[in-house]
């Protein structure tokens, strides 16, 4: 009994590991996101801001701090998730991880690390 409650935690566990860590197709990416509808981001640090992402590659960030300011860019696609270069600045590619309900990490891959630079909400 107890090696059958054993098998079935061991995977039950590689189960929830395995979904947690997916990474989202850049299709799902942008019909979930790009679709001009504004959602919710925060920063490690825990600065607010709302995105806007339009399907015809726009995007603008308004920080909801003491600040407001708004930001404008660009986005698209590529194999991995999406880039995006906001003005004044320059290209940056990222991923996007399901990481529980209406919660999304946004994710910069290196050459041997991974780090989380938002997590977006709905």
């Amino acid at each position: 009994m107890r090696a059958t409650s054993l098998a079935i935690a061991v995977l039950v566990l590689k189960t929830s590991a395995a979904f947690a860590g997916q990474l989202m197709a850049p299709s799902d990416i942008k019909a979930t996101f790009f679709n001009g509808q504004p959602f919710t981001a925060a920063s490690p640090s825990g600065t607010k801001f709302t995105m806007t992402f339009t399907p015809d590659g726009k995007m603008t960030r308004q920080d909801l701090g003491q600040s407001g300011k708004t930001k404008v860019g660009i986005w698209k696609l590529n194999a991995m998730g999406f880039c995006t270069s906001w003005e004044r600045e320059g290209s940056n590619c990222f991923t996007v991880v399901p990481s529980g309900e209406n919660r999304w990490l946004v994710q910069k891959a290196g050459t041997t690390i991974t780090t989380t630079i938002a997590v977006w909400s709905r």
